[in-house]
């Protein structure tokens, strides 16, 4: 799994369907995108549309929890949808706030058995029910995402993923930050770089999955340009410092 992707929360129409384009010229290669987008055939044009091999890039979508008992409909509408055979992972959206958590992991990891999806995960879960997860089935999610960010930097969290065994996926890396916080600013200058640039380079140098958004290709490559700098470890902890 990558560790810079895409994410088209929000990305609706013809310009969702030209930012992934964008997005998959400028490199990226991890997309993400949900049922509960709405853009999942948006999507799955450009990615058919693209010259980039099916098999370099890693597609995610999520299952809405209010979906549960529903499971094997709404894959085969993603997968048709998105124009492929199978998913690179599948993600519960958010935790079901009716029915049982176990009964819906089961399951995704029926689906993905059968090989609809490569891997499943989940997404907005604490570690107290990702814990539940494993103490019932002994399958740990892949990838767990949730908002996350410089401010939202919990070291607990990250040491609590890791020794689980499940990635963490950060979304909303700007929205979750003040780009014009002081350490921020300072660390881009230094680098000659933009805040929201460092803000996906500091998840990078952590192993924390990121995938910024926009519907802007200006953008849309300069958030993915991260590769030419690399943060110092006092530039590190003084951005950790940001979410104490």
């Amino acid at each position: 799994m990558p560790l810079l992707g895409f994410g088209t929360w929000q990305a609706h129409g013809e310009s969702a369907h030209r930012a992934v384009s964008v997005a998959l010229d400028a490199g990226y290669r991890l997309i993400d995108t949900a049922t509960a987008y709405g853009n999942e055939d948006l999507v799955g044009r450009a990615i058919a549309e693209s010259a980039v091999p099916r098999e370099e890039i890693f597609i995610t979508t999520k299952l809405p929890p209010e979906r549960a008992g529903r499971e094997q409909r709404t894959i085969d509408e993603s997968l048709r949808m998105l124009g492929v055979d199978q998913l690179d992972l599948w993600l519960i959206h958010w935790p079901p706030s009716r029915g049982s958590l176990v009964d819906l992991w089961r399951r995704l990891i029926e689906i993905r058995d059968a090989g609809q999806t490569r891997t499943i995960g989940v997404s907005n879960y604490s570690l107290a029910q990702i814990d539940s997860l494993i103490a019932e089935t002994g399958e740990a999610p892949a990838v767990n995402q949730i908002k996350w960010g410089p401010r939202l930097f919990n070291a607990a969290e990250v040491k609590g993923h890791h020794e689980r065994g499940v990635v963490l996926e950060g979304y909303s890396p700007f929205k979750t930050t003040r780009l014009g916080d002081p350490v921020l600013t300072r660390v881009a200058q230094a680098h000659g770089v933009s805040p929201a640039q460092v803000v996906v380079r500091w998840h990078i140098q952590h192993g924390i999955v990121v995938i910024p958004k926009s519907v802007t290709p200006a953008r849309i490559h300069t958030n993915g340009d991260v590769f030419g700098f690399k943060l110092s470890a006092e530039e590190m902890a003084a951005i950790d410092g940001l979410g104490h």
